[in-house]
């Protein structure tokens, strides 16, 4: 099934088309496949759902794209690549990025897949364990991934993350219904819309700062492209590729969770574990190599609850679904029994679409590189043409447009105030999720507190969390105190004179 030419045509197909949709400021790999489901009708099964599976692989890694060369995350998850990524490319390391996103995504996928061929069954029963109580545990741990990507203040980072769990409560309330921060407006009760606070937060402020340069700097061309990565760098970010691939896996088994909290977890973690650790956020080769392993690790481990339980485990998963019921097949334990050929060359083409994304992302990323070359004059006015038209696009809305102004702007603050972007956009997203959980749990225990140590995996995260935070006080303690004696030193050698 797999070997005939067309099945690896459609694959083929559908990792260039998602490569580019994810490069594209405002399309989203979620898009991409939903675009490209009505095209799948008319075809046999095996091509139609390889077609929608190259999507979702490409979609995801050609978001790392935009999000190193111009700071514009083309899907939600590539914005924690823009972290170390967007830095490597103002350095003149563009190309030696790129290259480590492809081989990070590459690595990442494929481990994700053996993964889901491996531990389909398993890691589908563990994943039932998982109610509202396990989810909000699981949460709360993630959110300490905020002092990793604070920068150089913990508070400033621990604003601007509250700042995001606050306009994340924008709309109507998940359980009562009620109206919450729209001040009567009917488009607020649906809550800001991700992309287009993802793009306003990353990439406006990028071209409000442009603008306010001198016009002596109008014309500069910025020669970012074409540095190489070296072996030994490739090297010393396996283990962290390694780590945020079985980061990836784990939290893309759990439905519900998605890609971006996964990578900005992987890199977080392999900040901690970093010696370079001072260097991120600041042009590090293996922050982007653990952003991208996280991103990537995810797509083959969602497959395993749609596969074997019929859960989807995110919004794209939900979309490819659709695509097995219109031929008449229905995802679960009887998928395997009544259609195994269909499943086992399922299996066969996403280790082949690993591959053949790293053929088509070689060709897409010497195709794309050269936007870094192309004058700022030229560069930025189109970029915001894209941002427009892309966030446009999601739903058809001026006011989705409006909103990715107004956080243009608020972003620009921030980047002027020191305020980090990255924790503002992780309170944003895991803010409905950690909400939500929280109050289902408590309507399962009628408010009973109790009930979030109920078992193994909340005591587990708990405990997490409460080592986490232990360890961040340390390590900002002891930073601060390192801080005030090379302080008291300096000021002791001026004193001195120089020849101190």
């Amino acid at each position: 099934m797999v070997a005939q030419w067309e099945s690896i045509l459609f694959l083929a197909l559908g990792v260039t088309i998602g490569v580019v949709a994810g490069a594209i400021p405002g399309m989203s790999a979620t898009m991409a496949v939903a675009l490209t489901l009505p095209f799948t009708f008319a075809l046999q099964p095996i091509f139609g759902i390889l077609l929608l599976l190259g999507v979702y692989k490409g979609g995801i890694f050609g978001g790392s794209i935009p999000a190193i060369l111009i700071k514009t995350p083309g899907t939600p998850a590539s914005s924690a690549t823009a972290l170390d990524g967007y830095p490597m490319a103002e350095q003149g390391r563009a190309g030696e990025a790129l290259s480590m996103s492809l081989y990070a995504s590459c690595i990442a996928d494929l481990i994700s897949n053996l993964a889901l061929i491996v531990f389909a069954a398993w890691l589908a029963s563990f994943a039932l364990n998982f109610g509202p109580p396990e989810m909000f545990t699981l949460i709360v741990f993630s959110l300490t991934i905020i002092a990793g990507v604070s920068g150089d203040s913990l508070i400033k980072g621990v604003v601007a993350a509250a700042l995001g769990l606050l306009l994340a409560t924008i709309g109507l309330d998940f359980i009562a219904g009620t109206e919450r921060l729209t001040f009567g407006s009917v488009d607020m009760r649906g809550g800001l819309n991700f992309i287009a606070v993802l793009i306003g937060l990353f990439a406006l402020p990028e071209i409000i700062a442009y603008m306010r340069k001198s016009a002596a700097q109008d014309h500069r061309v910025r020669g970012m492209g074409y540095s190489r990565l070296k072996l030994a760098d490739f090297r010393r970010s396996l283990k962290s590729i390694f780590r945020g691939s079985a980061i990836g896996v784990f939290l893309g088994a759990i439905p519900g969770i998605g890609a971006a909290p996964s990578a900005f977890l992987s890199y977080s973690e392999a900040r901690r574990a970093s010696p370079n650790r001072d260097n991120f956020g600041k042009g590090e080769v293996e922050g982007v190599a653990a952003a991208e392993a996280g991103n990537n690790g995810v797509a083959g481990a969602t497959l395993i609850p749609l596969l074997s339980l019929g859960i989807p485990g995110d919004v794209i998963t939900a979309i490819i679904i659709g695509a097995f019921m219109v031929h008449n097949l229905t995802p679960g334990p009887l998928l395997f029994v009544n259609n195994a050929d269909l499943v086992y060359a399922l299996f066969i083409g996403l280790i082949a679409s690993s591959f053949l994304l790293l053929i088509i992302g070689s060709v897409a990323i010497r195709a794309f590189r050269y936007i870094a070359d192309v004058p700022s004059n030229l560069l930025f006015p189109g970029v915001l043409v894209l941002c427009i038209f892309g966030v446009y696009a999601v739903n058809n809305s001026v006011f989705d447009v409006a909103v990715m102004l107004l956080m243009g702007v608020v972003g620009y603050i921030m980047l002027i105030l020191r305020f980090p972007a990255a924790p503002f956009l992780i309170g944003f997203i895991l803010g409905p999720m950690l909400e939500n959980n929280f109050r289902q749990a408590l309507l399962m225990s009628r408010g009973d507190f109790s009930i979030f140590a109920r078992g193994p995996i909340t005591i587990l995260f708990l405990c997490m969390t409460v080592i986490s935070v232990v360890l961040i006080i340390r390590s900002t303690v002891k930073a601060a105190r390192l801080k005030r004696e090379l302080g008291a030193y300096g000021k002791k050698s001026a004193m001195q004179g120089p020849e101190t």
